[in-house]
C-alpha cells in the first residue's frame, strides 16, 4: 500500500526545513455521523516519529485535538544532502505509516 504521508524537505546549508501532511480522519469520537445520529468512533494519530539517518529526532505525542490531515513543519540542523529522513506515525487503532526520503 502507498504512503499517504506527503513530505517536502528542503535544505540550506545545514538546516533542512521539512514539511509533511498525513492523510488521515482524526476523528475525536464526540462528532455524530449526520445520517445515523451515531457518534463517529474515536480514530486518530497518537504518536508522529521523525528520523535522520535511523537517530529520532523529533517523536510527538499526539491527540484527538490534531485537525483532519495534520500538517507538521520543522528545521532540522546538521542536515546534508544524502541524509535519510523517516516519518512514521501510529493511531490508536494500531495503525501506522511510514514514509522515507533522501534528503537532496
Amino acid at each position: 500500500m502507498a504512503s499517504k504521508i506527503k513530505v517536502k524537505a528542503k535544505l540550506s546549508g545545514d538546516i533542512a526545513e521539512i514539511k509533511t501532511l498525513m492523510l488521515h480522519p482524526m476523528e475525536t469520537g464526540a462528532r455524530k455521523d449526520p445520517d445515523t445520529g451515531a457518534l463517529v468512533p474515536m480514530h486518530h494519530i497518537t504518536q508522529l516519529t521523525l528520523t535522520k539517518n535511523g537517530e529520532p529526532i523529533v517523536v510527538a505525542n499526539l491527540s484527538t485535538a490534531v485537525a483532519k490531515n495534520p500538517y507538521f513543519s520543522c528545521k532540522v540542523r546538521g542536515a546534508k544532502a544524502g541524509d535519510m529522513l523517516k516519518i512514521s506515525w501510529v493511531d490508536n487503532l494500531g495503525a501506522t505509516d511510514e514514509l522515507e526520503t533522501v534528503l537532496g
